[in-house]
């Protein structure tokens, strides 16, 4: 892992901003949209603040120079709440009408939800992490979801080799090396029968 310090492009409240942002607001200033639809548990809000004070803002807090509202970093704002910071980053959106904004403020959230995670791939990643000096919450994973993960992911590495390849005897045979022999016998169920009924 890297020593070399990465400079911040601004600090915001001791918090380093690494992100791209249009201004740094005063927290007080931001109102949440009242008809957000998405909901944040108090375990959320709770890892979010951790990551953003251990390694500063990498999002900004998006909002409507049309409504005025946060359209995106709902949770984001919870978070710097609860750190108690009086200032954030924040990106201002123009929206051409009511409809895109709203249509925004629900695709930011719905569609990070229809992403299909590659556990074997994200365990990896988590061991590298867990290798490193990093606390794995950093990732948004408490230990004891890697060690589910981990485990998930073992039975399905198991299951995956169990099915490729159709072995034919329990020495492993394959439908190739099966013509040479009188019987084949199932592994699963244990059933002999003759090459060609294969």
């Amino acid at each position: 892992m890297s020593t070399d310090q990465v400079e911040p492009r601004a600090v915001a409240s001791g918090i380093p901003v690494y992100c791209a942002f249009d201004e740094l607001a005063d927290i007080t200033s931001l109102v949440p949209n009242p008809g957000n639809p998405n909901r944040h548990p108090e375990r959320q809000i709770e890892l979010l603040a951790k990551i953003i004070k251990a390694q500063g803002w990498r999002v900004p807090i998006t909002v409507s120079d049309r409504s005025g509202f946060v359209v995106r970093g709902h949770g984001r704002l919870l978070a710097a709440q609860k750190l108690g910071v009086k200032e954030v980053p924040v990106d201002r959106q123009d929206y051409a009408s009511d409809a895109d904004e709203w249509a925004d403020l629900v695709a930011d959230n719905r569609l990070s939800e229809l992403a299909e995670m590659d556990k074997g791939a994200l365990v990896d990643l988590l061991q590298e992490i867990d290798a490193a000096p990093l606390d794995l919450e950093l990732a948004g994973v408490t230990e004891e979801d890697y060690e589910t993960l981990a485990a998930q992911a073992s039975q399905a590495d198991t299951a995956e080799s169990e099915d490729e390849g159709l072995p034919f005897s329990s020495e492993g045979d394959t439908k190739e090396d099966a013509a040479e022999d009188e019987l084949v016998q199932c592994p699963w169920c244990g059933y002999e029968f003759e090459p060609g009924q294969v």
